[in-house]
């Protein structure tokens, strides 16, 4: 089975994560998958479970001769994005794309002007949803073509080592490292399948962190208020003018962080701001929270201590700090991918993996390219042929493991 064919069955099922449930995996749908993948993996006769929280863990034994290779992972999470809705996807397939304009339904449009890369997809096998929902590439097109590679080893044809895959809940609320089991997951090295252009390798991603910031007001009649009340929803927009204007997602790229504002509301008595920061500099990142706490402080001298608080919260690290010490493992997914007719490139993550906590919790972890596009939105899109080519680097960067073992016999 192609790696597409896996997709569009992932993708009917409902599994966008929520930061409301407070529980693991924090919504129902991702469980189901985590089983229907644990059971797929199983039928091909591999050990494979889903565990109390969600999470798959498989292990696929090494073809005789390779079992003194070095054991590589692969990762990707099941959920999907809470920001835009993953319920009752419809994947639209449109074959022999012609690399114009496309329209997907209810109104939404897929762009050249939008996204000049279009026209390098002429040609090739489209899969985008039908408008009103996002199509889930992000990451179901990972753990499809990880399952397609599984499917691919199971005949054993294909001389690998100790091969372990592992799929994880929650990841795009940040939360897919929390209970993963590094020890049960049984690699010394691994990779998420987690990026967009194949032949991307991802291993510097942001430091990142959160902030949320609350403000208490003083209400009393308007119509008596003078030098007496503070509107909190006035003072937020004032916290926020403190702030550099020009320090946002849509003024920055490549290296330059930011801070990110994610939502706000409130009224005259309190009012909540929430933020999230990000750069590749460790020190820049905490400059970032500096100026949201000094920008706190303005605001208290100004209507009363207590008036504003911050939280600060640490999401994830630069996962550069640990995969650079282990430079081989980046040199052989270059090698998979030139093998399978990809050509590679090393790109910094503008954000985060699950790799990049799981770097820092002993399995150094770097990223690479799913072939999917436009992630978390109605605009998201994805070829069954750079899916094709996705899976054939796995299975290439499989072979390398298991040719240094050969080497060093």
């Amino acid at each position: 089975m192609r790696a597409y064919e896996r997709f569009l069955k992932y993708v009917r099922y409902p599994t966008a994560s929520s930061e409301t449930t407070g529980r693991t995996p924090s919504t129902e749908g991702q469980r189901l998958l985590g089983q229907a993948l644990a059971e797929e993996l199983s039928s091909f006769g591999f050990e494979a479970e889903c565990d109390a929280l969600g999470y798959v863990y498989a292990v696929i034994p090494a073809t005789p001769g390779c079992e003194r290779a070095v054991p590589v992972g692969f990762i990707s999470h099941m959920d999907t994005s809470p920001e835009f809705s993953g319920e009752g996807v419809v994947p639209k397939v449109t074959e022999n794309y012609d690399g114009g304009d496309l329209v997907l339904g209810e109104g939404v449009v897929l762009r050249c002007a939008d996204f000049p890369h279009l026209p390098s997809l002429k040609g090739q096998t489209l899969i985008t949803a039908s408008g009103g929902t996002l199509l889930g590439a992000d990451d179901k097109a990972g753990v499809a073509e990880i399952m397609t590679l599984a499917e691919r080893l199971a005949g054993g044809e294909i001389p690998h080592g100790k091969v372990c895959i592992g799929f994880t809940p929650d990841e795009e609320i940040g939360e897919g490292a929390d209970h993963f089991d590094v020890a049960r997951f049984g690699a010394v090295y691994a990779y998420t399948m987690d990026g967009d252009t194949v032949g991307g390798i991802e291993y510097e991603n942001f430091n990142a962190s959160s902030a949320e910031v609350e403000f208490h007001g003083f209400s009393v009649h308007p119509g008596s208020s003078k030098d007496t009340m503070v509107n909190a929803s006035l003072a937020a927009m004032e916290f926020n003018a403190l702030l550099p204007a020009l320090d946002i997602p849509r003024h920055t790229d490549g290296y330059r962080g930011f801070i990110h504002l994610c939502s706000m509301e409130g009224d005259v008595c309190r009012a909540r701001l929430q933020y999230i920061l990000r750069d590749h500099s460790a020190e820049l990142n905490r400059y970032r929270e500096e100026l949201l706490e000094r920008a706190a402080g303005q605001i208290n001298l100004k209507y009363g201590e207590g008036t504003v608080t911050v939280r600060m919260k640490e999401q994830y690290r630069n996962m550069a700090e640990i995969v650079k010490e282990h430079r081989h493992i980046i040199e052989k997914a270059e090698a998979a991918c030139r093998k399978a007719g990809v050509k590679p490139f090393v790109a910094p993550i503008r954000g985060g993996t699950d790799g990049a906590r799981l770097s820092f919790m002993g399995l150094p972890c770097p990223n690479l390219g799913t072939g999917g596009h436009a992630f978390h939105g109605p605009y998201e899109h994805i070829t069954a042929e750079s899916m094709d080519q996705a899976t054939e680097v796995l299975v290439r960067l499989v072979a390398e493991y298991a040719a240094e073992a050969e080497g060093n016999e």
